[in-house]
């Protein structure tokens, strides 16, 4: 049985953990996947073996029943209603995660032509590599000679005329950086906001295309939304598999296959979950609070704990930072584990610590967080 966090101590203090969790669960600081709504996780659980009366679950409802087409429908509405987007972009439920993403944007889109690509991390990285294999990915900007630690200003992009998109990343999070605003890019922009989706708010019509890895924000892996214009749709070539081809799956309501169904499902419990709190606006003000805590601790530490991030793109979602070095990191994340903070050890590319904070995860986590953070600095520093 795992230790109620609410009765754990540290392992060189002995003070009592003033964590306190239902069903005693841990503080999931985990990049993903990540901390669903405890709420969302119980009325999962209570439709789990007889959904609204049906005689099934979910997981076991054919994606062609009336109930599951109800429900699909309905979380399709839900994230409409929540990101505001417009009628002439369709939203598809599809799988493979962002990183299928990548090949598939560039299949439908770049083929044969010129795509400038944004790098300021490790997943926009990861973007270019898999578009350099159907086409020409222009990198016009990176940060990689200083490990992603800032994001380009406008005198850092020179963007290739006509190009058939400009792609980046909202928020990387294995560096912690994130754009907080929709940067006004020429042409047609394309965005993976994986990570932060829910999270800030977008103005989806500034975008051509939107996609996000469900795991972050939304629910649980499995998913991967897309928000896509029309007139991008119209641009699909023709002799494409059917499963990466934007057309085939817009005009099969996002199941030429079987969906992920549960996923789906468990992602409009978590828009009616963000809606109910008072939408994005709420999301962004608590995400706001909860890194705040977090930042300002590192800031106050003399030099101890360092952020990976300059100071004005630091992540609301990743916060990175290091320890003096390797050893006083180890016994940083052994006495984190043992007082009930579970993964908090940072990227090997980064190194230190990383605490991942998505729209779920609650605030006393991060207060909680900031006070052991004050405590260990204070007896090692």
């Amino acid at each position: 049985m795992m230790p109620d966090p609410g009765r754990m101590k540290s392992a060189q203090t002995g003070k009592t953990s003033i964590m306190s969790q239902p069903y005693n669960r841990v503080y999931n600081f985990s990049a993903g996947p990540c901390t669903l709504p405890v709420e969302v996780l119980e009325e999962a659980k209570e439709g789990l073996l007889n959904y609204k009366g049906v005689g099934m679950s979910v997981m076991e409802m054919s994606h062609r029943s009336k109930a599951y087409e109800a429900i699909i429908a309905e979380t399709e509405a839900s994230l409409r209603d929540l990101l505001s987007v417009p009628e002439d972009y369709r939203v598809l439920f599809l799988q493979g995660g962002a990183s299928l993403q990548f090949t598939m944007l560039a299949m439908n889109f770049l083929r044969g032509g010129v795509a400038d690509y944004i790098t300021t991390g490790t997943w926009g990285s990861k973007a270019v590599e898999s578009a350099a294999l159907e086409g020409k990915a222009n990198q016009i900007y990176t940060a990689k000679a200083t490990n992603f630690d800032r994001l380009p200003t406008k005198s850092d992009l020179s963007f290739t005329p006509n190009a058939n998109y400009v792609h980046f990343t909202s928020n990387e999070t294995i560096q912690g950086v994130q754009y907080k605003e929709d940067p006004a890019y020429p042409g047609t922009i394309i965005c993976d906001m994986s990570s932060d989706i829910l999270a800030r708010n977008v103005d989806v019509s500034k975008y051509a295309m939107i996609y996000a890895g469900a795991q972050k924000n939304m629910g649980p892996a499995g998913a991967t939304v897309v928000l896509i214009r029309d007139e991008m749709i119209e641009k699909v070539p023709s002799g494409l598999s059917p499963m990466l081809d934007y057309r085939v799956q817009a005009e099969n309501g996002s199941m030429y296959n079987t969906p992920p169904c549960w996923t789906i499902y468990m992602c409009g419990l978590v828009y009616k979950w963000v809606a109910k709190l008072g939408g994005i606006d709420a999301m962004q003000k608590q995400n706001e609070q909860k890194s705040a805590l977090l930042y300002s601790t590192v800031d106050r530490s003399n030099g101890f704990y360092k952020g990976h991030a300059v100071e004005p793109v630091r992540s609301t979602m990743n916060v990175t930072f290091t320890l003096p070095d390797e050893d006083l990191t180890k016994a940083f994340i052994k006495e984190s584990e043992a007082a009930g903070f579970d993964g908090l050890k940072g990227h090997r590319s980064v190194g230190g610590i990383r605490a991942s904070i998505y729209n779920a995860f609650p605030v006393q986590g991060c207060a909680d967080l900031a006070a052991f953070m004050g405590d260990f600095a204070s007896r090692n520093g």
